[in-house]
């Protein structure tokens, strides 16, 4: 089981604040993310910034994209981007379109899906999954919980690299001991903590002391 990943998300609603952000904890997260938020203000340039500041990291896009596959993906591309985001919902053309010209997409879980669903997605060469809990859920009350813990294995035992998102916080993290996470994506808790650079380093900490190194 490898150590999984870190990966701040970020939802800014300028690239100026984002930039401020990532200057402080790129150096210990391992992906750097242009949230959906950041690219639907700030377009392509915040990917082309973040690729500019981080030649050697995984740079995403988190387009959300769900229709005009092979074109936001070339944008994105073109931008700097590794991979990008679309939605469960978007159809399996449009998935393998972004595929063929980003290289690898990630398909991020909203609302009702399948494990058929999931399956389409392996077949049609995609293997990388987010499971998400919404921001809105979040706020109406909603928590982490044996639901989404035996939805992230399901999808692991399929042969999916599982990122883990939404709002996430160091004490979620033992929750999924023992389950090969690929990916935590953090945004807020380390964006708007106090001392950045200690919140993602308290994320990195505590990966380290359940996965090790």
């Amino acid at each position: 089981m490898t150590k999984p990943n870190l990966q701040v998300a970020l939802d800014n609603n300028t690239l100026a604040s984002a930039l401020a952000d990532v200057r402080e904890v790129g150096p210990i997260v391992d992906i750097v993310e242009a949230g959906t938020i950041l690219i639907l203000q700030e377009g392509d340039q915040a990917v082309k910034a973040l690729r500019a500041l981080f030649p050697n990291k995984t740079v995403i896009a988190d387009t959300k994209c769900a229709d005009a596959g092979g074109t936001v993906a070339k944008n994105m591309a073109d931008a700097g981007a590794d991979w990008m985001t679309c939605i469960c919902s978007a159809t399996i053309p449009t998935m393998k379109a972004a595929a063929k010209e980003i290289g690898e997409i990630q398909v991020e879980l909203y609302g009702n899906w399948t494990k058929e669903d999931a399956q389409s997605w392996l077949d049609a060469g995609i293997s990388q999954a987010i499971y998400h809990q919404s921001r809105d859920a979040l706020l109406s009350g909603g928590s982490w919980g044996e639901k989404d813990l035996n939805k992230v294995k399901t999808l692991v035992d399929m042969g999916f690299r599982v990122s883990v998102t939404g709002g996430l916080k160091p004490e979620v993290l033992p929750l999924f001991k023992g389950v090969n996470v690929y990916t935590f994506i953090a945004g807020r808790a380390i964006t708007q903590a106090a001392d950045p650079a200690a919140a993602a380093q308290q994320f990195q900490d505590e990966i380290v002391r359940i996965w090790g190194k």
